[in-house]
């Protein structure tokens, strides 16, 4: 997976985790610095925010003995962070730890974004050899002995997920806890999206990619990643909107307007009519308002036009050009009395009133 926000660890919290591994230390909590303070979107050149260390502690019990006592007191009712607890197995590397994404249902849209995205990045600073098991969650209740009991008894129930699905899981809960708690409120469907997919929306936000291709994955009721790509010019972008499904495309337009380049998201929204079924015409035409409010709201993705149609055969730059900059109408000409009936005419008559 790529990551999504750019967020690092600070320096104290790297040297931390250098010395954290040799078994004194038996849980840390991370958090993301200034996670509350700005927008959702987000300029990897410009990041204020940072992961540090919050709180720790060593080991006193065994590892179940330690559990509840270390945890509880340092959850907050409203604000995410990563936990890793260390438990009392080893493996090649050492010792084998627990990490627990926590992100409350309470915690508002914008550090659930940043925790979500941030997430990989942590875990990689850490060590992934080390991780033994890891889960998400949203309650207190969850981060505690009992709690991750009935997460193992549900890892021995299910069948095993592999990694991606693993993610699919987290994304469901998290990463689309912001689109979607926007897109709930609006009218229609609304279904998670991937985490890829999230990404790459947002690399197109800053620019950083010119086309994005999105499907809905009807089984998982997701929103999926299909296509990107750095394509700058228009038939290029018609060419990816002739397919036999539905799809989301969102592209960059550069193009000049009054002497001043511009570069301006379109989305098209391709719907071949004999192909598609009616389900998946159903699916994608309900979900596309709600995805285009969540990016615009959330993401504060700007998408200057929005098209629906059965192919890309319309798409020239010449079709943009002018979508997006309207020709202004000429002025009516100034209205003008119109000329009397033709022929002779005869003397004009005064008519005077009455009382004369």
């Amino acid at each position: 997976m790529t990551h999504q926000t750019g967020i690092k660890a600070s320096d104290d919290l790297k040297q931390f985790l250098a010395t954290a591994k040799d078994g004194h230390v038996r849980f840390m909590k991370i958090g993301i610095h200034n996670a509350n303070v700005g927008s959702l979107k987000m300029d990897s050149s410009m990041h204020k925010e940072s992961a540090e260390l919050l709180d720790q502690s060593d080991v006193r019990g065994t590892w179940e003995e330690d559990f509840d006592s270390c945890l509880q007191s340092t959850l907050e009712d409203k604000v995410p962070c990563y936990l890793f607890y260390r438990l009392d197995t080893r493996n090649s590397q050492g010792y084998e730890w627990l990490f627990i994404a926590y992100s409350p249902d309470t915690a508002e849209t914008r550090p659930k974004m940043l925790y979500a995205g941030t997430r990989t990045t942590i875990k990689m600073e850490f060590g992934g050899g080390l991780i033994k098991d890891e889960y998400f969650a949203t309650t207190r209740e969850e981060v505690t002995l009992d709690g991750y009991r009935q997460h193992l008894v549900g890892l021995d129930a299910d069948a095993p997920l592999t990694s991606q699905e693993e993610e699919l899981k987290e994304v469901n809960k998290a990463h689309l806890t912001a689109v979607s708690a926007g897109a709930n409120r609006l009218p229609g469907i609304s279904f998670p999206i991937s985490e890829d997919a999230l990404d790459a929306l947002m690399q197109l936000g800053r620019k950083e990619l010119m086309y994005v291709q999105l499907g809905i994955n009807i089984e998982a009721e997701t929103i999926v990643l299909h296509d990107t790509a750095n394509i700058e010019l228009v038939s290029e972008f018609a060419s990816k909107c002739t397919l036999d499904d539905p799809r989301y495309h969102f592209f960059v337009f550069k193009h000049a307007h009054e002497g001043e380049s511009l570069e301006s998201i379109v989305f098209v929204y391709s719907m071949p009519s004999q192909t598609s079924s009616v389900k998946k015409k159903m699916l994608y035409s309900s979900s596309k308002g709600t995805l285009i409010a969540g990016l615009e709201q959330e993401l504060k993705i700007k998408i200057e036009k929005k098209f629906e149609m059965e192919d890309g055969g319309e798409l020239t730059d010449q079709f943009l050009q002018d979508e997006l900059h309207p020709k202004v109408e000429a002025a009516r000409a100034k209205f003008t009395k119109p000329k009397g009936p033709g022929g002779a005419r005869g003397a004009r008559r005064l008519i005077k009133p009455a009382a004369e």
